[in-house]
């Protein structure tokens, strides 16, 4: 079965499209039918599949998970124990159990039956950057 690992450099919080990435590696495998698994290897980020057409949607996401779980500074946040690596620690891991590590994308004719506006994402959940690897896998 194909199988790659991308890796994706992120610069602190936020969504980073690997749409083109990955419908790069289904197109070099030449299968024409099959289950492309996406698997993000860490816990304080996640996947999503989301609109890629208005840039505006990504602002508002990042805003509403921050509103959702604010970091581990905010009074609200007080009960949280895990703080080891920072104030964004155990909230990126709140947002990652909240989001999926992994995705089921279908192929079809050798492409990704993705919607027009959909895009494939990574979110970043911690505030650095980071150095985050996604394994893509084609079944079928």
């Amino acid at each position: 079965m194909p199988q790659t690992k991308l890796t994706i450099d992120t610069r602190g919080q936020g969504l980073y499209e690997f749409t083109s990435a990955a419908s790069d590696f289904v197109e070099r495998t030449g299968r024409g039918e099959g289950l492309l698994t996406v698997f993000v290897r860490h816990t304080s980020c996640s996947l999503i599949i989301q609109e890629n057409a208005d840039p505006d949607v990504q602002r508002d996401l990042k805003a509403f998970f921050a509103r959702l779980v604010p970091p581990a500074t905010d009074p609200t946040m007080s009960y949280l124990v895990h703080r080891d690596e920072g104030a964004d620690d155990m909230p990126a891991h709140i947002k990652a159990a909240l989001t999926q590590v992994s995705l089921g994308i279908p192929v079809s004719s050798g492409r990704l039956l993705l919607g027009t506006w959909q895009g494939i994402y990574l979110f970043e959940h911690r505030d650095r950057p980071h150095r985050r690897e996604v394994v893509l896998h084609l079944s079928g």
